[in-house]
């Protein structure tokens, strides 16, 4: 029989780029908003865990602007 580890999969609140190569810069764009960019290394021992966080930080980021726009957090808006 196969012994069953129930663990959670999910890092804390706060602490996902911890111990990772993932740098964040808040810099101003032309208009003068700040934006948040992400770099991580390419050649990084935790190069595939940094490049989840990343995307799922994007993918949250969308999500938040398309609630705003349309109330739904995973349709894209009518084009017109």
């Amino acid at each position: 029989m196969a012994k069953v580890v129930v663990a959670k999969l999910k890092a804390e609140k706060g602490k996902a780029a911890a111990g990772t190569s993932v740098v964040e810069k808040r810099v101003r764009d032309a208009s003068g908003k700040l934006q948040v960019v992400r770099t991580i290394d390419g050649h990084s021992k935790s190069f595939a865990n940094d490049l989840t966080y990343v995307f799922a930080r994007n993918v949250a980021k969308a999500r938040r602007e398309n609630r705003a726009v349309t109330g739904v957090a995973d349709r894209a808006p009518a084009k017109d």
